[in-house]
């Protein structure tokens, strides 16, 4: 059975992206960062989703990227919101205009770049990343001619490659899928979306926390399921 890394935030996507490579015959390394992200809850559905899906092992790495900021998600910087309708016909409530505040500088890259490190110790190839490029808040490290520029680097920079041991491959299954396409995909893979977590800024309630429906990500996330005609389990028990 051949190895994969695969990167587990605990979202939709990569929950989504772990049932593909495990569906590929994969033997699954899931990774998962906590990186002082505002929405740290995302790692207890990670390791939730590992658990659930039976993978080799889980490994959680810790940073603090809130020393370096410049992203709402890393800093006090306040987390953009957006009221659906906004008053015009049409009008979904997600942002359109430029990169936005929730972009963490370079995050993508240093996360493959630890995914790449444990890739060559364990002697696999193959690394999987439920980047997309289509219902997304337009990341510029989400697009495919990054992917791609990356795989080039990754067999350019590590012992294993340069000795003609391995060829690393970055996978990114959902790049072209639509929000609701990916929902849909999941579903038919067994996917528990109950498990997952998409809220940029939790809202605490008593003893859990629960989505602030209002941010990008929770916009995206209701857009995919209301679209893929699949109700959400985590707002609509």
């Amino acid at each position: 059975m051949e190895k994969a890394i695969v990167l587990l935030s605990g979202g939709v996507d990569s929950a989504t992206t772990l049932s593909v490579a495990k569906a590929g015959g994969y033997e699954i390394y899931a990774l998962s960062f906590d990186y002082g992200q505002r929405h740290r809850v995302e790692l207890e559905s990670a390791r939730r989703v590992a658990e659930a899906s039976g993978v080799k092992k889980h490994l959680v790495i810790s940073f603090n990227l809130r020393d370096i900021g410049g992203s709402a998600l890393t800093s006090d910087m306040e987390v953009p919101k957006r009221v659906a309708g906004c008053g015009r016909p049409g009008d979904s409530g997600l942002s359109t205009e430029g990169i936005p505040v929730t972009y963490v500088p370079a995050r993508n890259t240093i996360f493959l770049s630890f995914a790449l490190a444990w890739a060559e110790t364990v002697g696999a190839a193959d690394i999987f990343i439920g980047a997309n490029a289509v219902d997304y808040s337009g990341y510029p490290d989400c697009r495919p001619e990054y992917l791609k520029a990356f795989e080039n680097m990754a067999n350019l920079a590590t012992k294993a490659s340069v000795e003609g041991k391995m060829k690393f491959r970055i996978h990114a299954p959902l790049i072209t899928l639509s929000k609701a396409g990916i929902i849909r995909k999941g579903t038919e893979l067994g996917v528990d979306y109950s498990l997952t977590w998409s809220c940029y800024d939790p809202v605490r309630e008593q003893d859990r926390y629960i989505p602030c429906l209002k941010c990008d990500s929770c916009r995206f996330r209701a857009k995919g399921f209301e679209e893929a005609g699949v109700r959400d389990p985590l707002v609509s028990p």
